[in-house]
């Protein structure tokens, strides 16, 4: 995932302290995610864990989701793209690991969930586009087309921040009259709203660069 020269006029500028706030956050779902779900003898309960591989394929999708979560945030520092490329494939090649591992696993844990058809259409949607939109920015990389590669690893970094989501999302979730009812609507809303805003970004930007 490198950056020719030639595109370095169109890098965009990384706001700091946005960029630091995220990098906490993802920091700190990642060390919640070390302490609770990383363990194999977690107890089942009702959802996903109900089956007999939830523990484990849980484990998978928290430990290499957790990698792609703290990669990611690097992979769009415009110094890392251009003074350092090999260290940008690198760490490219371990969040697409890290995404591919994840979503399989996501989408194992949604097709054997127990927690409904409507959570298993949420949350297993949500592990198919992540693995689509991450495969497309595999492939626009190796065709060396860089702007459209960008665009998909937004999404792919839109739909990795759905970690972040679903547990900024809980609170509400375990306030409401129906937590059960609220658990599904969470499987929706904790991705796709992050897809709306990441189109608008990108057309923003778009239309930016073309009255530029």
């Amino acid at each position: 995932m490198s950056e020719p020269s030639s595109l370095n006029r169109s890098r965009p500028r990384i706001n700091r302290p946005l960029f630091i706030i995220l990098v906490l956050l993802c920091v700190l779902v990642v060390t919640y995610a070390s302490l609770y779900y990383l363990p194999l003898d977690i107890p089942d309960g009702s959802g996903m864990l109900s089956n007999n591989f939830g523990p484990q394929l849980l484990a998978v999708h928290a430990g290499f989701g957790s990698i792609a979560l703290l990669l990611g945030p690097f992979q769009f520092l415009p110094g890392l793209r251009g003074k350092r490329p090999r260290v940008h494939h690198f760490i490219g090649r371990l969040y697409m690991i890290g995404v591919f591992t994840a979503g399989s696993a996501g989408l194992a844990l949604a097709i054997g969930s127990e927690a409904g058809p409507i959570a298993t259409l949420g949350f297993g949607a949500m592990a198919v586009v992540w693995l689509l939109v991450t495969y497309r920015g595999l492939r626009t990389a190796m065709a060396r087309r860089i702007d459209e590669h960008r665009r998909w690893m937004y999404r792919s970094f839109a739909v990795t921040m759905a970690a972040i989501s679903l547990r900024l999302q809980l609170p509400l979730m375990f306030m409401s009259e129906n937590p059960d009812q609220a658990y599904l609507i969470i499987s929706f809303t904790c991705w796709i709203p992050n897809l709306i805003l990441v189109e608008w970004w990108l057309a923003m930007r778009k239309k930016r660069d073309v009255m530029a």
